[in-house]
């Protein structure tokens, strides 16, 4: 279960990840969680498509078709609205229809692992943006992997989700914590994020001074998608090599603002004004971590009223708590925006 804030490559390596399992002959299923859809409506159209895989292997053939009867009646137990994704089996009755989703999804992963170990495959399983599953659904997604997992069955599955996807998946299944492991995805280190921008360069057959690689560096503090920007906006500023510290200055003015009006803006539209003014609050404190109370205090509130608040916006993803009574942003750099626009908003 990869961990980390917005822009630091989850999705990439969530990407990656499958392009590896593919090469060793995995069938794979990726899907992005959005806060609104059942899980259920999520895998059903994958489900049938490595059913559907499998069931051209002909010693997979009968395990496969149960497979598929089985998903028939998962469809019917959760009225899946399976538009023209239809499977013309019979409903394979007394699996996967008792309604119960916990037991259901572990039924029918049993059945896709068992009809993929008598072909000779594995299923791969890959879910971006873990955080917005519900607490229903991210338990069934556990107890179904564990049951796989307790049988020695071919699967495999990857996440990738904000830093609260360690403790929400603990608070759904208490076992999460050994059958996940949790490695954090972060900002770059200075060597590497200085050869992420200095290789593409190069590539090109052109050059970039130190002191320009370095200015990039303390800019965008490491964070990949930052690196991104800043590297596109300084190759399309400078007018020949090498790439000074000065082109950097000046493609800054773009990159900020291309940030300020996507990245950024993006996230905090999706907030209701009082969710701006709670995350106004926490950026006009300094840098993160911040104080619940500390947030209350320069609201002129209580911890407890803002409570509501507080999970709305880490429900909406901007923003995640560290440790107990503390909150940060997921969007690196999220407090230097609103630092720069925060009079204009409030004012609108």
């Amino acid at each position: 279960m990869l961990l980390g804030l917005r822009g630091v490559g989850k999705t990439v390596l969530l990407n990656r990840i499958q392009e590896m399992a593919e090469d060793e002959d995995h069938l794979t299923s990726f899907i992005e969680a959005p806060e609104s859809n059942r899980i259920v409506d999520l895998l059903y159209p994958r489900l049938v498509q490595v059913l559907r895989k499998l069931s051209t292997t002909e010693r997979a053939r009968a395990s496969a078709h149960s497979g598929m009867r089985a998903l028939r009646s998962f469809a019917s137990a959760f009225k899946i609205e399976i538009g023209d994704i239809s499977l013309s089996v019979d409903p394979e009755s007394g699996t996967a229809d008792s309604g119960n989703l916990e037991f259901d999804l572990s039924d029918l992963f049993l059945k896709i692992g068992e009809a993929a170990k008598s072909a000779g495959r594995a299923w791969t399983l890959l879910i971006d943006e873990v955080q917005y599953l519900s607490s229903d659904d991210l338990s069934a997604l556990i107890v179904a992997l564990h049951r796989a997992n307790q049988k020695a069955l071919p699967i495999l599955f990857f996440g990738a989700g904000l830093p609260q996807a360690a403790a929400l998946s603990g608070e759904a299944k208490s076992y999460a914590e050994r059958l996940f492991t949790y490695p954090t995805v972060g900002a770059l280190n200075a060597a590497d994020a200085q050869a992420a921008i200095r290789g593409p360069v190069e590539e090109e057959g052109e050059t970039i001074t130190d002191d320009a690689i370095r200015n990039i560096v303390v800019k965008t503090q490491g964070y990949p998608y930052f690196l991104q920007e800043w590297g596109y906006q300084v190759w399309n500023t400078a007018d020949a090599s090498p790439i000074s510290g000065d082109d950097v200055d000046a493609a800054s003015v773009g990159a900020i603002r291309r940030l300020d009006e996507g990245f950024f803006r993006v996230r905090f539209d999706r907030l209701t004004p009082k969710e701006r003014d709670y995350v106004i609050c926490m950026a006009e404190l300094g840098s993160g971590p911040y104080r619940s109370g500390d947030v209350a205090e320069r609201m002129g509130e209580k911890v407890t009223s803002l409570g509501p608040t507080r999970s709305s916006i880490i429900r909406k993803g901007m923003i995640y708590s560290p440790s107990h009574g503390d909150i940060d942003f997921t969007v690196p750099l999220f407090a230097d925006y609103l630092h720069r626009t925060r009079e204009i908003d409030r004012g609108a």
